[in-house]
């Protein structure tokens, strides 16, 4: 019966090892992604376009929004892969809870640059609105952490720049996540 119990507990040992295998402590209650370790982003962006949409209100699912490129914090005239992808991934999320979604990368009306994406400023939006018809814009910034990028992401009303709904995520910085963004990173 010993010999049964000591087995147990060797594979309960083994088991909670490997599980811990994949985070790495710094020393404090955080923990940071090991670089064998990789993030699901695509699974915490649909959670956190969950969340999105159930703090939104005022939102017509008849009516089309504009997804533009997140941003830095930093720098809001810049964007990256990583900028650019998360847009992608929320407006996907969006589309698929039944949201009508513009493609602007389809659009002449909207300049869009190669290496920064659809940069939409805030001068831009009413133009943009009544030009597309859009009754919101999906925006986004992301900011550097030392082992996080910390995402917000808000859909804002065009007609008068009302943020309908907001939310915020942060993502691990693995080696996926790091290739995409800027090499200050």
């Amino acid at each position: 019966m010993k010999s049964i119990q000591c087995l147990l507990l060797r594979v309960a040992l083994a088991s909670v090892m490997a599980l811990g295998a994949g985070c790495a402590s710094n020393g404090s209650d955080s923990y940071s992604v090991t670089s064998n370790a990789t993030v699901d982003i695509l699974a915490l962006v649909r959670e956190t376009a969950a969340d999105l949409l159930a703090d939104t209100r005022e939102l017509d699912p008849t009516k089309p929004i504009v997804a533009a490129s997140f941003v830095s914090i930093d720098d809001l005239s810049e964007s990256s892969t990583f900028g650019r992808t998360l847009s992608e991934m929320f407006a996907s999320s969006l589309s698929r809870a039944g949201l009508m979604l513009i493609e602007v990368k389809m659009r002449n009306s909207l300049f869009i640059e190669e290496q920064t994406g659809e940069l939409i400023l805030s001068r831009d939006i009413r133009r943009l609105s009544a030009s597309h018809n859009a009754q919101a814009i999906l925006l986004g910034t992301y900011g550097q952490g030392q082992s996080m990028a910390y995402v917000n992401v808000r859909l804002v009303r065009t007609r008068d720049n009302v943020v309908l709904g907001a939310s915020s995520v942060q993502i691990p910085l693995d080696r996926n996540t790091r290739a995409m963004l800027p090499n200050r990173w």
